[in-house]
């Protein structure tokens, strides 16, 4: 059985940023974050966690939750967090119908949301692979601040009077004159990759 997922970054704009992945249902929620990672175009360099709704939702499925201070997601209004094992937890164990919609948080300084909506179920389909889809929007920066920082630096790289222009770039790793575009997303040239690093990811367990 297979799950197509539409994954689309929140509070992004200009333009939107998503992708839409097919992947084993049998897959644990570790591997699904390290998917997302690849499809977005992610460093996978902060923590992470899946939960209904985001913080204070329960369950948080994240990695080795023992080890994690539970009050940090927990919200006054609701229970105390309750914790499931990312690298145990099967997609197959939380999704069970189109349309059910998930949140993915990566970095949670930055707090990139990810609202996760499972499109279509394949009861047929036994793929062992996980393939991308579709997509549009350049991932945005690590640690460029989130969702509004992303707002500003798109800002200033974009305006060539802006004083902040080339230190912005030079952060980025451009050059002063070479023009950065937040739209720019090669899918071709991504899905390539992803699908061949995702080719029969079940037998290589």
């Amino acid at each position: 059985m297979t799950f197509q997922f539409k994954i689309q970054l929140q509070n992004v704009t200009k333009p939107a940023v998503w992708r839409q992945v097919l992947v084993p249902s049998e897959i644990t929620f570790d591997q699904f974050h390290y998917i997302i990672q690849d499809a977005f175009g992610w460093e996978n360099e902060h923590m992470y966690a899946f939960s209904p709704s985001g913080y204070g939702s329960n369950p948080m499925i994240e990695i080795n939750p023992e080890n994690d201070a539970n009050d940090f997601f927990s919200s006054p209004s609701r229970n105390p967090t309750q914790s499931m094992d990312a690298a145990k937890t099967k997609l197959s164990s939380i999704f069970k119908k189109e349309g059910q919609t998930y949140v993915y948080i990566y970095d949670f300084g930055d707090d990139w949301i990810h609202k996760i909506t499972l499109e279509k179920i394949d009861e047929i389909d036994n793929s062992s692979s996980a393939t991308l889809l579709n997509g549009k929007g350049a991932c945005p920066p690590e640690d460029c601040g989130g969702p509004w920082g992303y707002e500003e630096l798109k800002e200033a790289i974009t305006d060539k009077s802006n004083p902040n222009r080339s230190e912005m770039l030079e952060w980025l790793g451009s050059d002063p004159d070479e023009e950065w575009d937040p739209q720019e997303y090669n899918f071709a040239e991504e899905a390539a990759d992803f699908n061949r690093m995702y080719k029969n990811m079940l037998k290589k367990k």
